[in-house]
């Protein structure tokens, strides 16, 4: 599978939409679980700033499909507790883990897709931990809630897309070897595309739409 999914994730939410579901923007966890199964994660980590939520639940159904696993952390017993009750038996899939999740180095280390909630106070320290860590394939994060969270993830040094979903999700991509014979040259392609939101009047639906730009082209608005 290709390694960076942001534009088949954004087919498989536009094709839930052909078959009739209707919203008013992308489902946030519809993206995430496509993006994470898209992506052929298996060792998946979400650090979350109070319980477990439909986030989790999104990468349990990617689990499902790429045969992996899901680790959630929380930051306290009553959120553990609250996640649990939330997942249902879902919560069986899922491994839990109490305290701050930029401590979790080990685990951060070796997932191939994290899910940060940038409701956290020290989501930039996640952030680093995960970037410091070099696994030799590559990690995607996501952080979700990112409006408000946008310029630590830029000033991280790698090259990172904020999709307008949701409360905003900023998606990037730490060790990767972009010319790599996994990953083909998705990387490079990338760097030189924009996303656009085009609401349907009729509708009320919100289409997200990636736009490739040539290198040494600029759009004008």
């Amino acid at each position: 599978m290709a390694c960076w999914s942001a534009e088949n994730a954004i087919k498989a939410y536009l094709n839930t939409l052909k078959m009739g579901q209707k919203a008013k923007e992308p489902a946030v966890a519809e993206f995430i679980s496509a993006l994470a199964a898209g992506n052929n994660a298996q060792l998946m980590v979400v650090a979350c700033a109070g319980a477990a939520d439909s986030t989790t639940l999104a990468l349990v159904t990617a689990a499902h499909q790429t045969g992996g696993h899901v680790v959630c952390i929380v930051p306290g017993h009553e959120e553990l507790k609250a996640s649990k009750n939330f997942l249902g038996i879902a919560s069986s899939q899922v491994h839990f883990m109490v305290g701050e999740a930029q401590q979790k180095l080990m685990i951060l280390n070796q997932a191939d897709f994290v899910l940060i909630d940038c409701n956290l106070v020290n989501h930039g320290e996640i952030l680093e931990a995960v970037q410091s860590g070099g696994k030799p394939n590559g990690t995607v994060v996501v952080g979700y809630n990112a409006f408000s969270c946008k310029r630590s993830w830029l000033s991280c040094g790698s090259k990172t897309q904020l999709l307008p979903i949701g409360k905003g999700l900023m998606v990037t991509r730490f060790g990767a070897i972009a010319t790599s014979p996994k990953y083909g040259s998705g990387m490079s392609k990338i760097k030189s595309s924009r996303w656009v939101v085009k609401v349907d009047k009729c509708t009320g639906e919100e289409h997200v739409y990636r736009i490739r730009v040539p290198q040494g082209k600029v759009i004008q608005a």
